[in-house]
């Protein structure tokens, strides 16, 4: 009994985990309820930094882009990193890559990438009625709801669930949500009003590179200030144009760690890379490959359980 529970204890630690999905971020790829099987061997068997060992990964294999990928959240700092909280989101920048986001599109060394297959985004819907939760789960809507007039909403959807939408007799307009281009909103990383970048409007930025070196100034600090210190452990500081690390003068910075930049595919409603900024390679857990099974905990669901989601597999 004993052996049984090493091993179980040993395969869950170092190879295979199964993780429930909490949260709509990842709609319509992956739903809340979901049971997914997490491949830790992905990317290599991760051994977690501790104050008696360093972060160490063998046989390491970098993500992929659109790779679904299951890490520890970046931003609990009260926590060691094996202890965060775990988020899943898609993995749409790697080390090295130059990313921005222009009206919604995905852009990668000055490259549009295309959008996942169950992109989501939020609309403006006008209508002749009143719609009803059985009309919304008709087409597989789960997130929105009315806003200022009777006939007014807003409404997450899918392509796929705006054009069937558009395509019934109730149906006024159905309008993207618009965002200024030139907006700054003040909870999008890295919180710092020269970049002035919003949820749809967002960088350039260079995500960092493993052995990369940058030249430091007072605006690109804002976005590195947390890999240098938080992340790689320095002692940061900076007045002026000087900036000291670990007691030394310097106008440069080598990254000792790959980085990544995550987004989930519910566009507008996910917290992501765009919110809190990278995820560091001793943050990766491992590769999302498939649905086990699912459960509709939704108080409004028929079914309880998603039987045409079982052991399906993800992309």
């Amino acid at each position: 009994m004993l052996y049984a529970s090493i091993t179980v204890v040993i395969i869950k630690t170092f190879f295979f985990w199964i993780y429930v999905v909490p949260s709509t971020s990842m709609e319509k790829t992956l739903l809340p309820g979901d049971l997914i099987f997490v491949n830790k061997i992905s990317y290599g068997i991760r051994i977690s930094a501790t104050k008696f060992s360093p972060y160490f990964r063998f046989f390491n294999t970098l993500l992929e882009r659109d790779d679904i990928v299951i890490f520890n959240y970046p931003i609990e700092d009260e926590f060691s990193v094996n202890n965060r909280s775990f988020y899943v989101k898609r993995c749409v920048g790697l080390p090295g890559d130059t990313l921005q986001l222009k009206n919604k599109k995905v852009f990668i060394n000055r490259h549009e990438i295309p959008f996942p297959k169950k992109v989501e985004f939020n609309y403006n819907v006008h209508t002749n009625i009143d719609l009803t939760n059985d009309t919304l789960l008709k087409y597989d809507i789960t997130e929105g709801g009315r806003v200022g007039g009777k006939q007014f909403w807003q409404l997450t959807l899918s392509d796929s669930a705006k054009e069937a939408l558009e395509k019934t007799n109730y149906i006024r307009s159905i309008k993207p949500l618009k965002i200024n281009p030139n907006g700054y909103a003040d909870y999008i990383f890295p919180y710092y009003k020269k970049y002035n970048w919003n949820i749809d409007y967002f960088g350039e930025l260079v995500i960092p590179k493993k052995g990369a070196s940058i030249v430091l100034d007072t605006n690109n600090i804002h976005l590195y200030k947390r890999v240098i210190a938080k992340f790689e452990g320095n002692e940061l500081e900076w007045d002026s144009t000087i900036f000291t690390i670990n007691g030394e003068v310097v106008t440069s910075y080598t990254f000792k760690m790959d980085y990544y930049f995550m987004m989930g595919d519910n566009r507008h409603n996910s917290s992501d890379s765009r919110f809190w900024g990278f995820v560091p390679e001793d943050h990766i857990v491992g590769k999302a490959t498939a649905v086990l099974m699912s459960v509709n905990k939704s108080p409004i669901a028929k079914q309880k359980y998603r039987w045409d989601r079982f052991f399906m597999g993800i992309d």
